[in-house]
């Protein structure tokens, strides 16, 4: 039985857009091929000690709208999310009731406007915490930040690496926390 989706309007504190992205400049296998392959093995680029893809409802090797994965994350931030859009450029998933955020994730890769030859794959989560005790965590104690972090940037230097071009620098990481007063901040890291 499918779970309820968990909005980023359902959660608490902070929405928090999250921006990690890496340039790839002569890539051997071409964005809609690279992206197809993403898209049929999520687990390959994922990490398993830290994020383990599992499919819970779909085809083995395709993603389609409406496809599950149970992901075991590090410590006891289990979760699931369901695919809400599939694309030749990109695909998003959005969390499941239990996910510890609320909210949405977009995995893209697209030719740079300016750089015939380059591309660039980009993770942008929108998301909240899925309740004030993960917000404390996450937030105030830094727990689970650190892990998904780690995700995700591993995850783009995966698809580079895949991608048998050369990699333009190492992994960005921009994130943006709006407050409800509307008051936001942002904060550039790189890898």
């Amino acid at each position: 039985m499918s779970q309820d989706v968990q909005s980023a309007e359902e959660g608490a504190g902070p929405f928090t857009e999250r921006r990690y992205y890496i340039d790839v400049a002569r890539p051997k296998e071409a964005a809609p091929a690279l992206m197809h392959r993403i898209q049929c093995h999520i687990e390959e680029f994922s990490p398993n000690l830290l994020a383990d893809f599992h499919k819970a409802k779909g085809e083995e090797h395709q993603l389609r709208i409406g496809d599950e994965f149970h992901i075991k994350i590090l410590g006891p931030w289990n979760g699931s999310v369901r695919v809400t859009e599939v694309a030749d450029q990109h695909f998003e998933l959005c969390t499941l009731e239990g996910h510890p955020e609320a909210g949405t994730i977009r995995f893209s890769l697209r030719q740079l406007p300016n750089k015939a030859d380059t591309l660039r794959f980009e993770i942008r989560s929108r998301a909240r915490s899925r309740d004030g005790l993960v917000a404390f965590a996450y937030s105030t104690l830094g727990v689970g930040k650190q892990v998904q972090e780690q995700t995700w940037v591993t995850f783009c230097q995966r698809v580079a690496e895949a991608s048998g071009g050369e990699i333009l620098g190492p992994v960005q990481v921009e994130t943006t926390e709006h407050e409800a007063s509307g008051k936001h901040t942002e904060r550039h890291e790189r890898d």
